[in-house]
């Protein structure tokens, strides 16, 4: 946060342990899913910082390769038809609604080596840079940044990978 306040950023922190969110999608929130502003109703506070953003920044462990089931749950609650993406009519695509967000980067740590993630396909990864960039600017730009082997990391491997976060995020 300090970094990109410092290169200018205005930035709002979404700590959704800290708050509380839950992600759980519940029975009546998954009736409503494409029902157009009943589907806004139990995170329309979350939606707003999304389309006021013009960009994303993911901070979370890897976990199984994939997204924590916090983060996971986030995504499909708050990533709503209608607002998020427009549902297509029989045959045509899904349209993007956030064409605001212009760049997206993900900060992670993984357990597994650089090579045993890319063997498995890092479905975490592709959920955000190909998923939900998916629905943002057609240029958006991403930025992935893993610190691998963090189970056997060391304190000067973590310190060399937060100097490059700061560095490419200062860039952006």
């Amino acid at each position: 946060m300090a970094t990109l306040t410092g290169a200018g950023h205005e930035v709002r922190l979404l700590d959704l342990y800290a708050e509380g969110f839950d992600p759980v999608m519940w029975a009546d929130e998954r009736r409503d899913y494409h029902t157009q502003g009943d589907n806004t109703r139990p995170i329309a506070d979350h939606l707003a910082h999304i389309k006021w953003a013009d960009m994303l920044v993911f901070v979370y462990p890897t976990w199984w390769f994939g997204l924590p089931a916090m983060l996971k749950g986030w995504l499909d609650r708050v990533w709503v038809p209608h607002e998020t993406f427009i549902l297509p009519a029989e045959d045509g695509r899904i349209e993007p609604a956030m064409t605001h967000i212009k760049k997206i980067a993900c900060i992670t740590t993984c357990g597994a080596s650089w090579w045993v993630s890319k063997l498995v396909g890092e479905p975490g990864r592709r959920t955000i840079l190909r998923g939900i960039k998916a629905l943002c600017d057609p240029k958006c730009r991403t930025l992935y940044l893993a610190h691998y082997k963090m189970d056997t990391s060391t304190a000067k491997s973590r310190a060399t990978y937060l100097r490059a976060v700061e560095t490419k995020l200062a860039r952006l």
